[in-house]
């Protein structure tokens, strides 16, 4: 799965985020990097803990409790707090996975990535490179959205971000645990869902619709696990 959420952020949520985050105290991005990824890792993150990076991820989580596109995709059981990066400089990230569990922080909690999430918060203008590759091969894709997009995909995919060779990177990046664990199965959902949406904004035969909506949610309640 690849999904991509347009406008997540709106234009003044862009720059309020820009603001904040040009005057924030940046560390190192290993520090919250495994054993392999450390090897690959050259970018900067703010600390979780920084009340700064737990105020911007507040308004995240905010917009994601809302986006039906984010939650047809993900249908979220759990969401891991957003964290914020920034490459410059020719920083980059090797090509890596996403550990298959992440501690929630402060707690002794865990989540499963099933998803992981980018939010691009600098316009593709103002930088070179920096692209977020995803998949290996043939099946390698690049993306580098609009400033408050957000892509969407497994979190057990390859990817690696290019140099940044001009300018600066921003981005927002998250976990998230789902309620359906099998990929395949959120596959068929959220086409499903899709269609059904689709077929009700042309007109389509109400009856004919509710009953494939029925399909849906049967399908859900035999798959889910909350």
């Amino acid at each position: 799965m690849l999904v991509t959420v347009p406008q997540l952020l709106s234009g003044s949520q862009v720059a309020e985020f820009q603001a904040a985050l040009g005057a924030a105290q940046w560390i190192d991005g290993k520090a919250t990097a495994g054993y392999l990824s450390s090897r690959s890792k050259n970018n900067e993150q703010i600390p979780e803990d920084e009340p700064l990076a737990q105020r911007l991820g507040g308004l995240i989580q905010a917009e994601l409790d809302q986006n039906q596109i984010f939650i047809a995709a993900a249908l979220p059981l759990k969401v891991l707090p957003p964290i914020f990066n920034r490459y410059r400089g020719g920083q980059s990230y090797g090509a890596h996975i996403d550990g298959a569990v992440r501690p929630l922080a402060g707690s002794h909690h865990r989540v499963r990535t099933d998803l992981s999430a980018t939010i691009f918060l600098s316009d593709p203008a103002d930088y070179d490179g920096g692209e977020l590759v995803i998949g290996a091969g043939e099946e390698e894709k690049q993306v580098k959205l609009p400033a408050g997009d957000m892509v969407l995909y497994g979190g057990g995919t390859v990817h690696h971000v290019r140099p940044v060779t001009r300018g600066i990177r921003l981005a927002a990046f998250f976990w998230v645990q789902s309620m359906v664990r099998d990929a395949s199965r959120r596959d068929i959902l959220f086409e499903l869902d899709s269609t059904i949406q689709q077929l009700g904004h042309t007109g389509a035969d109400h009856g004919a619709c509710v009953r494939l909506a029925g399909v849906y949610h049967n399908l859900l309640r035999q798959w889910v696990d909350t």
